[in-house]
């Protein structure tokens, strides 16, 4: 039944009441105000290739009770989830691939709940209904797929579509281990790896280096200045192109500085390096980086070394890194699955589409083990 299920346009179409009552307060990237401050900024929108198309479903008393963030895309840009070889297979065969319909948080690689239910007991199969809600409304759209990104491993347990495919990946996560604090973490690796996060640390001492951490009002507009510098500078060496303008910084510092931990890296006269974190009750997420000097090892140092030594300060149980990166491993990140679902329309590319996906499950999971084998841990 899709009488009172319908996609919006905009966010400001429903109360940010409305929203929480779905989303919760506590995971910053389903907020009201993220998705207000990606919209409000041009960031996420038509022209950039994220125009909002969120699910609404209203229970008989019309009351909002599921929101599914979604997004119709032209490119495949921003999402992590890499179906750039799909695209080329339907341009191939002179298929359009585009638009597409995405449920995801724009440029970010979080997981985090994507169907967001208004209730604390979610019956068997509800997840089912709700998928197969939008792919009958999404008929009216002319889109080629849809897409669920980064989803929970309950919301992957609860799900049993036939026609709706699963996708692993990998990241890297740090576990709070009840470290007492960051010397008690150091005490668990083996020699080896202790040894090579102390050097690695002394590019604060080598360079006369301080750190600052900033959270809440404690965030100001030239610390905001400054770190939009930083994320520049990243986007220009990496990508070619920036997703957030300044104005979607200026949004969050403003809405939601509560949930930002904002690490700033500086010598004796200015700030050269920074790195932006958003927090809840449990996890710490790394998210943007950038630098205006080069320094040997101050990435990993603000990145990945200050971001335990506050989890642990701060009884968090785990920091989640963003996407990629082995290198993670003996800093202590350990390999973790990820999980997205996918339903194609076209049944001769979902049959291909597919067999390449488990394959791609078999040698992800093999590649978990294969990594685990490199713990730093004693």
């Amino acid at each position: 039944m899709t009488d009172n299920c319908y996609f919006i346009s905009s966010i400001n179409e429903i109360s940010k009441k409305e929203w929480e009552s779905c989303s919760g307060q506590i995971n910053p990237f389903t907020s009201y105000d993220f998705f207000y401050a990606l919209e409000k900024s041009g960031s996420s929108s038509e022209e950039t290739g994220w125009k909002p198309s969120h699910y609404i479903q209203k229970n008989s008393k019309n009351e909002i009770e599921v929101i599914c963030p979604l997004f119709i895309k032209s490119h495949s840009y921003g999402e992590y989830i890499f179906d750039h070889v799909w695209a080329d297979a339907y341009h191939k065969y002179g298929l359009k691939y585009y638009p597409k319909l995405q449920s995801a948080i724009p440029f970010t690689p979080v997981t985090g709940k994507r169907f967001l239910v208004k209730r604390n007991n979610i019956p068997k199969n509800y997840y089912n209904k709700i998928i197969e809600n939008i792919i009958t409304l999404s008929s009216k759209l002319e889109i080629s797929s849809i897409h669920f990104n980064f989803l929970t491993k309950e919301e992957i347990n609860n799900t049993s579509i036939n026609n709706i495919m699963l996708r692993k990946g990998i990241q890297f996560h740090w576990e709070n281990q009840n470290f007492k604090d960051f010397n008690d973490f150091l005490a668990k690796l083996t020699s080896r790896k202790r040894k090579l996060i102390n050097k690695e640390r002394k590019c604060l001492i080598d360079n006369n280096l301080e750190v600052e951490i900033l959270t809440g009002n404690t965030i100001r507009n030239n610390h905001w200045d400054f770190f939009y510098k930083c994320y520049l500078n990243t986007t220009s060496k990496k990508w070619g192109a920036k997703y957030l303008n300044r104005e979607f910084f200026r949004i969050i510092g403003e809405l939601m500085p509560h949930k930002i931990v904002l690490i700033l890296a500086k010598n004796e006269k200015n700030y050269i390096a920074g790195a932006l974190n958003f927090i809840d009750n449990e996890s710490l997420y790394g998210r943007l980086w950038g630098s205006t000097e080069h320094i040997p090892y101050l990435h990993f140092e603000i990145c990945y070394y200050q971001a335990i030594d506050f989890a642990i300060k701060n009884n968090l149980k785990k920091i989640e890194a963003g996407a990629q990166g082995n290198h993670k491993i003996q800093r202590g990140y350990l390999p973790k699955e990820t999980y997205s679902l996918h339903w194609i329309k076209n049944i001769n590319f979902k049959d291909a589409i597919n067999s390449f996906l488990n394959e791609e499950i078999r040698i992800i999971e093999n590649q978990k083990k294969h990594l685990r084998k490199f713990t730093p841990f004693k």
